[in-house]
């Protein structure tokens, strides 16, 4: 058996690193809204007239707490695309 020693500052040091470098892959996203280029961004599209038309057409959940202001909902993106998705043969 081999045995590795390290300071505690070092030790915790590598915990952080390893903590921010996952981070990302456990959680990507706790936010619950999205904004316009952050929603185009998950649905592949680069037309804002394309996101109006999910919209406009109920597939995907939206709020506008300002007239200009548009969000998006993460989990009808999901939803969205998952009932889009095709299966391999």
């Amino acid at each position: 058996m081999k045995v590795i020693v390290i300071e505690e500052e070092a030790f915790y040091e590598l915990i952080e690193r390893v903590l921010d470098r996952i981070a990302p892959k456990i959680s990507p996203s706790e936010k619950k809204w999205l904004s316009t280029e952050e929603a185009m961004n998950e649905l592949g599209i680069t037309s804002s007239t394309t996101l109006q038309r999910y919209r406009d057409e109920g597939k995907i959940r939206y709020t506008q707490p300002s007239k200009r202001i548009i969000l998006y909902d993460p989990e009808s993106i999901q939803a969205f695309l998952e009932s889009n998705a095709k299966n391999t043969f």
